[in-house]
């Protein structure tokens, strides 16, 4: 999987290439559209990533991607749910709008994000420990 940019078609008219770049968008937001995912783009400042990467990165193979979505969850969610629908979501949002072949989506949880209203309603129960 070594590819820069995906051939989609080839006709006489010309070819269709697709960027990495526009994937990873299409994967972040397909990420982010799942409740509970708090999006890759909200955690890009946890993992100090630059905010281009978005927490996805997609590798382009000769015939198929395979793609990394780093995603917080919010708390009170169940994360082996929440993946399975972000990597659902993901893979049917790339292939519906390219055309290409999702080979896997791996979704790594990077975070646990508390609303602040639970945070501050836990602030007391804290300070007492």
């Amino acid at each position: 999987m070594a590819a820069i940019v995906s051939e989609v078609a080839k006709s006489e008219r010309g070819t269709i290439q697709i960027a990495p770049e526009v994937l990873e968008v299409i994967a972040g937001l397909a990420a982010g559209e799942v409740p509970g995912a708090g999006g890759a783009a909200g955690i890009v400042e946890l993992i100090g990533k630059k905010p281009s990467s978005r927490g996805v990165k997609v590798t382009v193979g000769d015939r198929e991607l395979e793609v990394d979505v780093s995603v917080a969850v919010e708390y009170g969610h169940r994360i082996p749910r929440l993946a399975e629908a972000v990597q659902q979501n993901v893979k049917r949002a790339i292939e519906s709008m390219t055309g290409l072949q999702v080979a896997h989506v791996n979704v790594h949880i990077l975070g646990v994000h508390v609303p602040a209203q639970q945070q501050a309603e836990a602030a007391p129960l804290m300070r007492v420990m």
